[in-house]
C-alpha cells in the first residue's frame, strides 16, 4: 500500500488589477480568485516607495554580482538618484530587469547606469530628450570593446530582449544562452 504525503505549497500572486471587480464583470474565474485571495497583501507601487529603492538596488546588484560572477562594490551617486527619481512603470519587476541589465553593463566594480536606453521623460532630468541612446562605436578600443559594442546594438534594436525570432541573439546568430551567460 502506498502512503498519503501531506505538502504544504504556497503561492504568491501579484497583479495591477482589481480582481473583485474583474470577477463580478465575469473576467475572471471566481473559484480562482477565491482560492488565490486567502491572505492578500495590498503593497504601493514602487513609485510610492522610494525610500526602499535604494535597499532594494543593493539587494539586486549583489544578487546578480554573485549570479553573473562579477564584483559590483560601487554604486555611483548619480545612478543611485536616478533610480530614485524614475517612474517606476514596469514596477519592481523592471527595477530588477534595470539592475540585472546595469551588472551586465558594470566594469571596473562600478555600477553602470541602465538609464541611457530608457525614455528620458520617465527619469527625473530632462524630459525633452526621449529617445537617446549611448553605445560605443565598435572601431574604438580592444577586441572585446568592438564585441560588446556590437551586442549592445543588437540588444538596443531588439527593444533589450534576449531570446525569440526577433531577439539580439537571433540578430547576431547566436544561441540565446550565449548572450545570458
Amino acid at each position: 500500500m502506498g502512503r498519503l504525503i501531506a505538502s504544504t505549497c504556497g503561492l504568491v500572486a501579484a497583479t495591477h488589477r482589481n480582481l473583485s471587480e474583474m470577477v463580478a464583470r465575469k473576467q475572471f474565474r471566481s473559484d480562482l480568485y477565491y482560492r488565490l485571495n486567502v491572505f492578500p497583501v495590498m503593497l504601493p507601487p514602487l513609485r510610492e516607495r522610494r525610500e526602499d529603492i535604494a535597499l532594494l538596488v543593493s539587494h539586486f546588484v549583489e544578487v546578480f554580482s554573485r549570479r553573473m560572477g562579477k564584483q559590483v562594490c560601487s554604486i555611483p551617486k548619480e545612478t543611485l538618484d536616478a533610480f530614485t527619481s524614475y517612474l517606476w512603470p514596469g514596477n519592481i519587476r523592471e527595477l530588477q530587469n534595470l539592475i540585472e541589465r546595469a551588472v551586465i553593463l558594470s566594469e571596473n566594480g562600478v555600477l553602470a547606469s541602465p538609464f541611457s536606453t530608457l525614455d528620458a521623460s520617465l527619469v527625473g532630468g530632462n524630459p525633452s530628450n526621449t529617445n537617446w541612446v549611448v553605445i560605443p562605436s565598435a572601431q574604438e578600443g580592444t577586441f572585446w570593446d568592438s564585441q560588446r559594442a556590437v551586442i549592445l546594438r543588437a540588444l538596443h534594436a531588439s527593444g533589450w530582449v534576449v531570446g525569440g525570432p526577433r531577439g539580439a541573439a537571433a540578430r547576431l546568430g547566436l544561441k540565446r544562452t550565449t548572450l545570458i551567460a
